[in-house]
Order: C-alpha cells, then sequence, then structure tokens
C-alpha cells in the first residue's frame, strides 16, 4: 500500500512539472503555418553608422530616456506577451540572444557603463524566474515532500525601457544626430504589504527591477534580423533595428549627463509634473541648439 501512495504522488509531482515545462515551451509547429517562406529578414543587415571622427563633434549630450511600453505607439515593443511562433516581443528576442550567447549582458546594479557581465542564470534571477524548491505535504503519505517548482518568464512585467543615447551635432555633416548606446528593460513587481490586522489594512509597493543592460550596437545584428509587427500588413514588417534606427517609440527624457555625478530628474525635483516639465526643458535644449545654429 506504500508503495502504491509513492507511485501515485510520484505520477502526481511528474504530471505538475510537465505542465509547467509545456507553459514554458513553445512547441514548433509540424507544418508550414504560412503560404510562403520569410527569406529577406533572416538575411538582412544593420545600416551601417557614417565614420565619425573625434575633430567633427562639435558638441556632444548623453541623455537617458524611458520608454513607456504601455503606450500605444510603443506596442509593437511590448507584445507578445506570450510565445508565439511567428513574431517575438524586444525584451523575448534580447533574452533569447543572451541566453545562445549572441549578444552579452551587463549588470545593471553595478553602474551603466557596462563594466560588468552578467550570466544568462544571473539574468533569469533578476526577473525571479529561477526554479524553486518548496516543501509540501502530501496528501496520501503525510509526509513532507520537497518539490521543484519551475520558474517562468512573466514577459508582460516587462513594462519599460531604460535608454541611453548620445546626441552630437557632427560638423562635416552639419546635422544633429543620436545613437543609442544601450537598453536596459525594466521589470514592474508589485507586492503585497500587511500592515494590519484587517485586509482593509493591507497595501502594496511597486518595485521597478532594471534587468540587464544590453550594449546597443553589439545587438544591431540581432536587432536587424527580427521583424516587428506591422498592424496595417503582415507581409511589410521593419526589424526592430529599424524601429530604433528611425525612432518610431514616443518616450521621456529621466536624465542628462551633467557635473552632480549625472543625477537623475527626479533627484533634484519634486513631483511628477515638475519632473516632466524638466523633462521637457533638457528636450527644448537640444532642439534649440541646432535651431540656433542656423540663420535665416
Amino acid at each position: 500500500m506504500r508503495r502504491l501512495v509513492i507511485l501515485v504522488s510520484g505520477a502526481v509531482l511528474f504530471f505538475l512539472s510537465f505542465n509547467v515545462f509545456a507553459q514554458d515551451q513553445k512547441k514548433e509547429s509540424l507544418v508550414m503555418d504560412d503560404i510562403y517562406v520569410r527569406e529577406t529578414m533572416p538575411q538582412r543587415i544593420p545600416v551601417p553608422y557614417p565614420y565619425l571622427r573625434e575633430s567633427d563633434m562639435m558638441w556632444t549630450k548623453v541623455v537617458w530616456r524611458i520608454i513607456d511600453l504601455r503606450e500605444k505607439i510603443n506596442h509593437p515593443l511590448y507584445y507578445p506577451t506570450q510565445l508565439m511562433q511567428d513574431r517575438v516581443s524586444f525584451v523575448q528576442r534580447l533574452v533569447d540572444a543572451i541566453k545562445y550567447n549572441e549578444i552579452s549582458a551587463y549588470d545593471p546594479a553595478v553602474d551603466d557603463e557596462f563594466t560588468t557581465l552578467l550570466s544568462y542564470n544571473q539574468v533569469l534571477q533578476n526577473f525571479d524566474a529561477l526554479d524553486k524548491s518548496k516543501t509540501q505535504q502530501s496528501l496520501f503519505s503525510g509526509l513532507d515532500t520537497t518539490v521543484t517548482v519551475k520558474g517562468e518568464i512573466r514577459w508582460g512585467d516587462v513594462k519599460e525601457l531604460l535608454v541611453k543615447e548620445k546626441w552630437y551635432f557632427d560638423k562635416n555633416y552639419s546635422t544633429l544626430q543620436v545613437r543609442i548606446i544601450g537598453i536596459c528593460p525594466i521589470r514592474h513587481s508589485f507586492r503585497t504589504l500587511q500592515t494590519g490586522s484587517g485586509e482593509e489594512e493591507a497595501t502594496g509597493e511597486l518595485t521597478r527591477t532594471r534587468l540587464f543592460w544590453i550594449y546597443f550596437p553589439e545587438a544591431r545584428k540581432v536587432l536587424a534580423n527580427t521583424a516587428v509587427f506591422n498592424t496595417f500588413n503582415d507581409a511589410q514588417r521593419i526589424s526592430f533595428d529599424d524601429l530604433f534606427f528611425k525612432r518610431y517609440f514616443n518616450s521621456y527624457i529621466v536624465q542628462e549627463s551633467n557635473v552632480y555625478n549625472n543625477r537623475r530628474i527626479q533627484e533634484y525635483t519634486y513631483g511628477g509634473v515638475p519632473n516632466q516639465q524638466e523633462s521637457d526643458r533638457i528636450k527644448n535644449d537640444i532642439f534649440t541648439f541646432e535651431h540656433d545654429l542656423w540663420e535665416y
């Protein structure tokens, strides 16, 4: 009888672990789920940047900005939030590239200057997606049993992207240009805090976790081969590299290079409206600088 109980409990644990694994992995199609083979996007290469000389750099400024993926214009970066066959989200593609050593991940807890590498397991740890061991009582034998709960990345929790970029005026071309240096996904998690004995006294806390930095010039080859969903035409899709190159996103500035240890806007202003006003001021200063270089 004891042997039968052990076999039944083992079968239940296997069934549970198999279900978790099946949810985490997307099965491949057994047939071609299309009417033609898409060959253009996998063969694309990034548009090369023009060569820059230090003597042509008349003016530069480093800016950090937030891309809120919940805005409608930024949805092509956010969706899909589950694994699909024909498309992936921006963060899904980055994590896959880190997993298979196509690009490197850097620790955001140290700095934003790409000084410390992160392993794939450390990236999963930042996602809170590592396997966890849990002790629970068996329904059949009454004994404590250790169960391994397989970790799962919740793609929908990544709500923002932190972008580090450099604006510069190249006097050789007489244009103000911008190049993205790095991108850091930010995960939102909500933790319930019990402040009293009653349910009405429970409150919550929203935390924003920086997951990893990627060096954008290194990731351009990967992003150039990954298609972005086109709402109007499935046959004509651009790549993630095109999306950033053409600035098809909306964002707001949260930090600029400054003498005060590159302090963020929220460190010297107070409240949402003053933060937004300071962000708009920095944006307007960049526009005004280019505008004032010309005579009309």
